[in-house]
C-alpha cells in the first residue's frame, strides 16, 4: 500500500513538472528550437568628428573633445578639491557637531552655504582665469593648451599660499624628485595634495577653537547634573538651550564666517 502511494506520488510529480514545463515553453522563457531565418545584425560605425580615413587632424579633435567630457566629469571634484569649499565645509561640520544640533542645520543648507562662500573666497582668482585663458581662447587668441596652462597660473598661485612647506616637503619627497628651486618646478600632482591636507589641517583647528566653548558648557551642566543627583537626566539635552543662546549671543554665524573668510587672507 505504502509503494502504490509512492508510485502515484511520483506520478503526479511528473504530472505537475511536465504542465510547468508547458507553461514555460509557451511564454517562451525556455528555447524552441524552430526553423527561423537569422536576423540580420545591423552595421554600426561610430566615428567623432569626420570620416574614418586615419586623419591625423580627426583623431587630435577626437582626443580633444574626449579629454574636455573627461574634465567637465570631474568638475565637482575640481570645484571641491582646488578650492576653499574644503576648508569651509569642515569648519561648518564642527559648528554643527559642537552644538549637538544633530541634522540642524541641514546638509544640503551647509553645502549651498560652503558653495556659495567657496565662490565669494575665490572671485579674485577666477576673475584672473577668466581674464588671462577664457576670454583669450574664445577670442582665439590662444590655443586650447596655451589657455589651460594660463588658467591653472592663478589656481596654483592660490593653493600655494594656502598650502605649508612642510606638507610640500612630504609629498616632494614621497615623490621622489630633486629639491625644487621655486614653485614653478613643483608639478600639480604634487602641489593638490599637499594643499588638501594644508586645508584639512587648518580647518581642524578652527574646529578646535570652535569646539572648547561648547565643550566646557557641557562640562558644567554634567557636574551640575551630578551635584544635584540627576544622573539618569542626559546632559546633553539639558546643554543644549544654553549652547543655542551663547552662539546666538555672540552672534556666532558672524564670527565663524569671518573667521573662515580672512584665513585666506
Amino acid at each position: 500500500m505504502r509503494e502504490w502511494k509512492r508510485i502515484k506520488g511520483f506520478k503526479l510529480f511528473f504530472i505537475i513538472m511536465g504542465l510547468f514545463a508547458i507553461t514555460l515553453l509557451g511564454i517562451g522563457i525556455l528555447p524552441v528550437s524552430v526553423s527561423a531565418e537569422p536576423l540580420p545584425i545591423p552595421n554600426i560605425n561610430l566615428q567623432i568628428g569626420g570620416d574614418a580615413t586615419g586623419n591625423p587632424d580627426t583623431l587630435s579633435s577626437a582626443l580633444q573633445l574626449i579629454l574636455l567630457l573627461t574634465i567637465l566629469s570631474l568638475a565637482p571634484a575640481i570645484v571641491i578639491l582646488l578650492t576653499s569649499f574644503v576648508r569651509i565645509i569642515v569648519v561648518l561640520a564642527f559648528i554643527r557637531t559642537s552644538l549637538a544640533t544633530q541634522q540642524m542645520p541641514p546638509n544640503q543648507v551647509l553645502i549651498g552655504l560652503a558653495l556659495f562662500l567657496t565662490f565669494f573666497v575665490m572671485a579674485p582668482t577666477f576673475q584672473q582665469v577668466n581674464a588671462q585663458a577664457v576670454q583669450p581662447y574664445l577670442k582665439g587668441e590662444i590655443a586650447q593648451e596655451q589657455a589651460i596652462e594660463k588658467g591653472m597660473q592663478p589656481m596654483r598661485t592660490f593653493m600655494f599660499e594656502q598650502t605649508r612647506e612642510k606638507d610640500l616637503a612630504l609629498f616632494v619627497k614621497m615623490a621622489d624628485m630633486d629639491r625644487p628651486r621655486n614653485f614653478s618646478d613643483i608639478p600639480n600632482y604634487v602641489l593638490i595634495p599637499s594643499f588638501i591636507i594644508s586645508e584639512l589641517k587648518t580647518a581642524f583647528q578652527i574646529g578646535f577653537v570652535i569646539f572648547v566653548p561648547f565643550l566646557v558648557i557641557d562640562m558644567v551642566v554634567a557636574s551640575a547634573l551630578m551635584s544635584m543627583g540627576m544622573m539618569m537626566l542626559p546632559p546633553m539635552m539639558i546643554s543644549l538651550p544654553f549652547k543655542i543662546l551663547l552662539f546666538v549671543l555672540v552672534d556666532g554665524w558672524n564670527l565663524v564666517i569671518q573667521s573662515i573668510v580672512l584665513s585666506f587672507k
